[in-house]
């Protein structure tokens, strides 16, 4: 009887706790992949948009980290996890 009524108030908690993993957790690992797909799929070339809002050109792709192009002859070295979008040839975000 203790058992069946130690059951029953774990249920509620095991509710709480599958729609916080649907509506949270999932949607969060998916958006983590897809910026995954995107930074891996980088090349030399590509018109991005860091975390902090600068724009700039690819020119070189390193184990960690990529090389933009940002003016002239002003390049960076960034992180990869510093990617926040790429844009398309108009000029606009593509992800």
């Amino acid at each position: 009887m203790q058992n069946q009524n130690m059951l029953v108030q774990l249920i509620p908690f095991v509710v709480i706790f599958g729609i916080f993993y649907l509506l949270i957790i999932m949607p969060a690992r998916k958006k983590q992949k897809q910026h995954q797909n995107m930074i891996s799929s980088l090349k030399g070339g590509e018109r991005i948009i860091t975390a902090g809002g600068v724009y700039g050109t690819v020119t070189r792709v390193m184990d960690d980290r990529f090389e933009i192009q940002v003016d002239g002859n002003t390049k960076l070295q960034i992180t990869k996890s510093s990617i926040s979008s790429v844009l398309e040839v108009g000029g606009e975000k593509s992800r």
